[in-house]
């Protein structure tokens, strides 16, 4: 008898934790004109989205003139049916010097309660120009910026163009998490085809004290496809926190000598338990034993390609929850970031997905 107990104990503990995953569904894609004009603006570089007060916010990453794109997305049906455009926020540069002491290669945003605006930047470590967190009011006029901890702080410690390109508001109100796109020099090497380790990290940042009070370590994918041109990364751009401690990441795998069909992207739960490593006091990780955040993968774009415009998965550097679908799920909205096409044929491409619980 107390055997069949104990039996019913584990099956049930089974079904609730099998009951606790979560699965993405492929629902939509919307493409946005290329090189649509808007309030004398370009509608490119969408490099990170957010949705609040029912309004999506996307961030354009144009180091000549940084700003928010502010829409309205009808979706319907599992379907998005347009996207209206509503306004343009630029950045007052010349109402604070912090505008012209930094380099701004925004890459992220999110929108709080009161509208303020969350931006991320990577900076620029060519230039010296350190990555930086902060925080712009509805007009885009400067309000704070937000402390790094060292090892974030380094210029020779942090790769250009591996720094900031992730960040998600916290479940929890008073803080939001912020993600290294790449492995600092301290703590690994970059992903190689079948070889790996490298461990980026996401830190979580407390709004009042503006400082960081503990941070993860999420482990990359290696290269999957054999090398075929110069450039082979794969990196974090985009995190979201969609119930405590537990993550989406989006991981995007480039290679040039693959063409547009270059992007392998893959979304993966990421999750702390009780063995997971606060890595907030250790300097070089390469040092030292750290478990990282356990991870499942959730979806491969690879899997719905033939769904998608001519078969491309594009620059998918954003991702946020949207409304709530008519079948009461969770919707989630990715955007890719086009680099006003300056490499070539690009996609601003919306890909809308659903959150069911297994």
């Amino acid at each position: 008898m107390k055997k069949i107990v104990f039996l019913l104990i584990v099956f049930c503990c089974f079904l609730n934790v099998v009951s606790g995953q979560v699965k993405l569904n492929y629902l939509d894609e919307f493409i946005i004109q290329d090189s649509l004009t808007f309030k004398n603006t370009i509608v490119g570089g969408l490099s990170g989205i957010d949705y609040a007060h029912n309004t999506f916010y996307f961030v354009v990453d144009d180091a000549q003139n940084p700003r928010i794109i502010s829409a309205k997305i009808k979706i319907n049906d599992g379907e998005i049916q347009n996207v209206h455009f509503t306004d343009v926020v630029l950045l007052e540069k010349s109402k604070h010097t912090f505008f012209n002491n930094n380099t701004l290669d925004l890459e992220s945003i999110f929108v709080d309660e009161k509208e303020n605006i969350y931006l991320a930047s990577e900076g620029s470590i060519k230039k010296k120009k350190l990555p930086s967190v902060f925080k712009v009011d509805k007009k885009g006029i400067f309000l704070e910026r937000f402390h790094l901890p060292k090892h974030l702080s380094n210029l020779k410690n942090v790769k250009h163009n591996a720094a900031f390109e992730a960040s998600s508001r916290a479940i929890h109100k008073d803080g939001f998490w912020i993600a290294m796109e790449g492995v600092l020099k301290s703590d690994g090497k970059e992903a190689s085809f079948q070889k790996t380790n490298s461990p980026i990290r996401i830190t979580y940042i407390h709004k009042s004290t503006k400082k960081a009070t503990h941070q993860y370590a999420y482990q990359l994918e290696a290269i999957p496809k054999p090398p075929k041109g110069n450039i082979n990364l794969n990196g974090v751009t985009a995190i979201l926190e969609y119930k405590k401690n537990s993550f989406l990441v989006v991981e995007r795998i480039y290679q040039n000598g693959y063409g547009a069909y270059g992007n392998t992207i893959k979304i993966f739960e990421a999750t702390v338990d009780e063995n997971t490593t606060n890595t907030l006091q250790i300097e070089a990780l390469v040092d030292n034993v750290f478990y990282p955040l356990k991870k499942r993968l959730l979806l491969d774009f690879d899997d719905i390609r033939n769904q998608l415009t001519e078969g491309i998965v594009d620059n998918i550097e954003g991702i946020t929850f949207g409304p709530k679908l008519s079948n009461g799920n969770q919707s989630l909205l990715l955007v890719s970031d086009d680099n006003f096409q300056i490499y070539g044929k690009q996609l601003n491409q919306l890909i809308l997905l659903e959150i069911v619980d297994k």
